[in-house]
């Protein structure tokens, strides 16, 4: 059917299930679910919210995994006009509360839980945090209507996270007029390169939780293209595609460098495979020509952040190293703040139609980077003759670790917490399990001589494995700039050196 004016988010997604019908759009663990009875879900599920007094403004926590039942969840708490707050695994239970902290409600699984969620507990605003089981949620009776879509423009819709400069993740509120606007729902806002890609989407092969917001946006993709959303076990993607005969995922950098491998071992062809949206840490050219001699030409490269969602995206064919012509507004801006020529390298600040207002109940951090209605990236880069974009560094120190980003400054203070530490300073380095890895130089404490194990127990306690250190080396005195501060570029030189060797 024809709709001339786009409803509230998620008034799109509600529309392609209701014009989905018998169509089947997810697939999961053997079942086939159809468009009306994923909308049934939904309804249900929105009838069950309202039930318990959530309502427009609301803190929800979503401790879900990917299923039917979760998808239908998570667009129900935006249908009754909450505001979303995914939790990914992996987290220790200091950052997991901290994410919980102004939810009055959490989502989780029935009969067991979010697997990395443990029990929630807590409170919001003074209040018992309600604990909403799906299965209870799903038990609400089916009026048949179309769910009521209560989101109001200005309202905070989601709150996506990211690491934080103290250790604790920050969370980036993106309003529904925001969500409203973003590409995936309108096909008549597609850029070039997702008009490309949307119909390779036929089976999106969806794994890990919704709290990703990658997983989301182009699983929200595939099915505005008439696409089926097939759920798999993460830690075999390659067998997932195969089994599943997936037409495309979400990839990281490591899991690329992976599924290569496989792929050539076994001497496979790409069956189904049409498209890999890779994702997170900066790819070596020579990794991406690798990949299309192996996997044909399937990958597109995309450049993106939790602030601002797409920036920009090569597709398949296209120059190793560049991501294309972005369909944003992209400004390259010398130190002073004013616009550079093409060609010439400066920090990106950028506009997209979905970004985010700022950082939750920060409005410190949120004027650095939000600023005159551009997002500050931090990241270094030009624009070439053509319009096309090329990242060349970044200006904050950061490690992303299988797409998530960690800043470095948390590790270095937990690091020299050690009795065996004086100092700690951490770096970026390529590799090939993770994308990035932090490499740790440390100078001993008097007497003592530090040891990889003990500083990664550590790390991992406080912030989580993702970002304890992979490599350490240990250093009398660390390099100073001209202005005597340490030098980390040298650091960073040297790990890598010593990575690449």
């Amino acid at each position: 059917m024809t709709r001339t004016q786009p409803e509230q988010f998620p008034g799109g997604v509600l529309d392609l299930l209701e014009d989905a019908g018998r169509r089947t759009v997810f697939e999961h663990a053997g079942r086939t679910v159809s468009g009306a009875l994923l909308l049934a879900a939904v309804r249900r599920a929105a009838a069950g919210l309202r039930r318990h007094g959530v309502g427009p403004g609301d803190g929800v926590g979503v401790l879900l995994g990917v299923s039917p039942e979760a998808f239908a969840a998570v667009i129900a708490a935006h249908a009754v006009g909450a505001r979303v707050v995914g939790v990914r695994p992996g987290l220790t239970g200091p950052q997991r509360e901290h994410l919980l902290a102004d939810t009055a409600f959490v989502l989780t699984e029935a009969p067991d839980g979010h697997p990395a969620a443990g029990p929630p507990g807590g409170s919001a605003a003074g209040r018992p945090r309600s604990v909403l089981p799906l299965h209870d949620l799903l038990a609400a009776p089916d009026d048949g209507r179309r769910p009521e879509v209560s989101a109001r423009p200005a309202d905070t819709a989601r709150l996506i996270h990211t690491s934080g400069s103290t250790g604790l993740p920050k969370a980036c509120a993106q309003t529904y007029a925001a969500m409203t606007a973003a590409w995936a729902l309108r096909p008549d806002a597609w850029p070039p390169v997702i008009r490309e890609l949307a119909p390779r989407l036929e089976r999106f092969l969806v794994f890990g939780t919704l709290a990703s917001q990658v997983m989301l946006e182009y699983g929200l993709l595939s099915l505005a293209a008439g696409g089926t959303l097939v759920a798999a076990d993460p830690a075999d993607l390659s067998g997932g595609l195969a089994r599943h005969r997936a037409t495309g995922s979400v990839i990281t950098a490591a899991r690329l460098t992976r599924l290569v491998a496989e792929r050539r071992a076994s001497a496979a062809g790409a069956g189904a495979l049409r498209a890999l949206m890779l994702s997170g840490s900066p790819v070596p050219p020579g990794r991406l020509r690798e990949a299309e001699a192996v996997l044909g030409p399937v990958v597109f490269h995309g450049y993106g952040q939790t602030e601002t969602g797409m920036i920009s995206m090569a597709a398949p064919g296209e120059e190793p190293g560049c991501l294309g012509v972005p369909p944003v507004d992209v400004e390259v801006r010398d130190a002073g703040g004013r616009a550079v020529p093409a060609g010439e390298d400066g920090e990106l600040f950028v506009r997209t139609p979905g970004q985010c207002a700022g950082y939750w109940n920060e409005p410190g951090r949120t004027a650095e980077v939000f600023t005159g209605g551009w997002v500050r990236t931090r990241d270094l880069g030009h624009l070439d003759a053509a319009g096309r974009l090329w990242l060349t560094g970044r200006t904050r120190d950061v490690v992303i670790v299988n797409a998530n980003l960690y800043y470095t400054g948390p590790v270095e203070r937990v690091l020299a917490a050690h009795p065996a530490v004086a100092e700690a300073y951490v770096v970026a380095v390529p590799d090939d399990a993770t994308g990035e890895a932090a490499h740790a130089y440390v100078v001993p404490a008097d007497g003592h001589v530090p040891q990889l194990a003990g500083l990664r127990a550590l790390v991992a306690a406080e912030l989580g494995g993702e970002c304890a250190p992979a490599r350490l080396t240990v250093i009398e005195s660390v390099p100073l700039t001209p202005a005597g501060k340490p030098d980390k570029r040298r650091l960073a030189a040297a790990a890598r050196a010593a990575a690449g060797a």
